[in-house]
């Protein structure tokens, strides 16, 4: 972000629809520009796009990527020897890895965007981190992209970091009481993955007929709903569940990826996923029209945090919709929108052959 300091100092709701898309055209228009510089692979996809990369053009304009083309090519904009870090996606068996490269500017930016959002909803102080996985997940390469990237981004709210599964991915229910009571006066941050805190954590409370006095509790939990789908279980039973188990009120679900760490979408109190001034979504149809407020179709994810890499116009294999625009009854500004799942056949089409001519 060319005014990183100026936005990390804004709150990350604040901007209505003409300021904030002012503000996109100019910045993501820059960071293609960049990208077209500093990354040939990314040069040859752009060219064929044969787009106006002035800073007047519409956003849905922009070139945009596949995100699996993450997966076949090595995308980056920096010279290896300012790499930092190598995000890596965690992609079925088989199936090769996305590769997220990450210098040092871009990773500390990462981290203080994901503070900015994420004290939005559990404030500004760090809670007592109770993390439904098991400590053995960070030292897991397989896990790590993912899951450990996750544990770790998040574990910069919490105090008293704690494991509630043991080394088996079991439920260990002595160390979870005796964190409970140790903190049975503050407010509780729970952190998992949503398919994890369902099996390991919701349906072991539910079979041994244990309540857990966690009213004061603030879960965030992220991740495909896949394998809940596939049990009938929608994000309303997900938390009334949660509730009757462990008298958690207060669930933050959020969406992302690791293709755009950082910039994630939480949702908010009614249930809607919310952009925020680092961050932006378009809806497109299969001909890779732009859609309007109310129409479902393939979610573009735009995020102004990578620099070291261009991610900051990725077209997701992820079906949603626009549910409106600065009017969400949480008063918070910008778009929000809702997310119907991944397509059937995750094959999008049209660019990703590009990057071979």
């Amino acid at each position: 972000m060319r005014n990183s300091e100026s936005l990390l100092n804004t709150a990350p709701f604040s901007f209505d629809h003409s300021r904030k898309q002012s503000m996109l055209k100019e910045e993501l228009s820059e960071l293609t520009r960049h990208h077209v510089k500093n990354c040939l692979e990314y040069k040859k996809i752009v060219h064929g796009f044969k787009k106006d990369l002035t800073s007047d053009v519409r956003l849905e304009d922009l070139p945009f990527i596949p995100v699996r083309l993450f997966k076949m090519l090595d995308l980056k904009s920096i010279p290896e020897k300012d790499v930092f870090k190598v995000l890596k996606s965690s992609g079925t068996s088989g199936q090769r890895p996305s590769k997220i490269y990450i210098d040092k500017e871009v990773s500390e930016t990462q981290i203080k965007v994901l503070t900015k959002l994420t004290s939005e909803f559990i404030g500004p102080k760090r809670l007592p981190m109770l993390i439904i996985d098991s400590k053995k997940t960070l030292r897991d390469p397989k896990s790590f992209s993912a899951r450990g990237a996750g544990i770790l981004g998040f574990s910069i709210f919490g105090s008293n970091r704690t494991y509630a599964l043991d080394e088996n991915m079991e439920l260990h229910l002595p160390t979870i009481e005796a964190f409970l009571e140790k903190h049975k006066e503050s407010d509780i941050l729970l952190f998992g993955f949503t398919a994890i805190v369902w099996e390991k954590f919701y349906k072991v409370l539910k079979e041994k007929n244990i309540n857990l006095p966690i009213d004061k509790g603030i879960l965030i939990h992220g991740g495909g709903w896949k394998k809940l789908v596939e049990q009938s279980v929608d994000n309303d039973t997900y938390k009334k569940c949660l509730d009757e188990v462990a008298g958690i009120k207060k669930i933050y679900n959020y969406y992302g990826m690791i293709e755009q760490t950082g910039s994630i979408f939480f949702e908010c109190e009614h249930g809607h996923f919310h952009t925020s001034i680092y961050s932006d979504i378009i809806i497109r149809d299969e001909s890779m029209q732009s859609l309007g407020v109310g129409q479902k179709g393939l979610i573009q994810l735009f995020s102004l945090i990578p620099t070291s890499y261009p991610g900051h116009s990725i077209l997701s294999e992820d079906y949603g919709e626009i549910l409106g625009e600065d009017d969400c009854p949480c008063g918070r500004l910008g778009k929000y929108f809702k997310i119907y799942g991944r397509i059937k056949s995750a094959e999008i089409r049209g660019c990703s052959d590009t990057a071979n001519h």
